[in-house]
């Protein structure tokens, strides 16, 4: 029996569907999914099983042209990920198209992801007729050499099954890099704070949702089998904190409740969580947060 393992980062612009796509890979809901751009902070990795191989995926923040510090740790983060890999899935979304964005990717990859594989995935195919993706998937094979290229539905599951496949074929021969039935290398206290942060993006949508950050500051394990989880979440303004916590209290509790319910989903236990509120001026410009996040300080420069 040979086995493989390997790398796959998944790249694009943000809100591509990269973190839908890797849920869908992977079985299980490890990295967050929201319609807001930009929420994917860490490099989060799923572990899917395909026959005798074991994929890994990298799932990068989305790709865009940097402003702040933060941002910039962020596509950093992103393109390290992407020369780590063995092979670079770039997602792009079929109703858009070529834009900008892509074709800055593309730029990009011709010079970072030399020596290895390229695969192309077009998602969200529903949403166009098929001379359109012809179109696209002609353009886009011009523009850049791609091994292969794949129409997919990450949100339908269309063609995902397809792409997965390819992909266990192409990772490289090797004992697998993960026990088998674990799905995410990011420490159980980084997936639960990005599930509270998931649902406070969510339910406050457009007010703060990158002025804020939640870190879980402890874990307890219960006699009974429940796990209690205590959180910060990190604020810039005191204007901030009154949003956060709504009237009477009542935004903070229904996220507090949502996280909660996920959570015990995702852990299949009780669970106990408790969350705070703190208010930090300068959080986007504190080396710990990035570390927390699993990104370089020093990349944001």
């Amino acid at each position: 029996m040979t086995t493989r393992a390997g790398f796959v980062a998944l790249i694009g612009e943000p809100n591509a569907g990269k973190s839908t796509l890797l849920n869908r890979m992977v079985g299980a809901k490890v990295s967050i999914v929201t319609h807001k751009v930009q929420t994917t902070r860490a490099r989060i990795r799923g572990v899917a099983m395909e026959g005798e191989s074991q994929i890994v995926f990298v799932d990068t923040p989305g790709l865009f042209r940097p402003r702040r510090r933060l941002d910039r740790a962020m596509v950093a983060a992103a393109w390290t990920g992407a020369a780590d890999a063995d092979v670079i899935v770039l997602l792009i979304e079929a109703h858009r198209g070529k834009t900008e964005g892509v074709n800055a990717i593309i730029d990009t990859l011709k010079d970072k992801a030399q020596g290895r594989r390229v695969a192309l995935a077009i998602n969200k195919i529903d949403r166009v007729e098929a001379p359109v993706l012809l179109k696209l998937t002609e353009e886009m094979n011009a523009a850049f050499p791609f091994e292969e290229t794949y129409l997919i539905s990450a949100e339908k599951g269309y063609g995902v099954a397809d792409l997965r496949k390819w992909l266990a074929g192409a990772m490289p021969e090797g004992p697998w890099l993960y026990p088998e039935d674990q799905i995410a290398d990011l420490p159980m206290r980084m997936i639960a704070a990005e599930m509270t942060r998931e649902k406070l993006t969510l339910r406050l949508h457009q007010e703060l949702p990158y002025q804020l950050t939640v870190e879980t500051e402890s874990w307890e394990e219960r006699k009974d089998g429940s796990a209690r989880i205590d959180q910060v979440v990190y604020v810039a303004r005191d204007g901030h904190k009154g949003i956060l916590l709504g009237k009477g209290g009542e935004t903070i509790k229904a996220v507090s409740k949502a996280a909660r319910e996920e959570l015990e989903d995702f852990l299949g236990r009780k669970v106990h969580l408790f969350l705070q509120v703190k208010v930090r001026p300068n959080w986007l410009e504190e080396a710990e947060r990035y570390s927390e996040m699993g990104l370089d300080f020093r990349d944001g420069n």
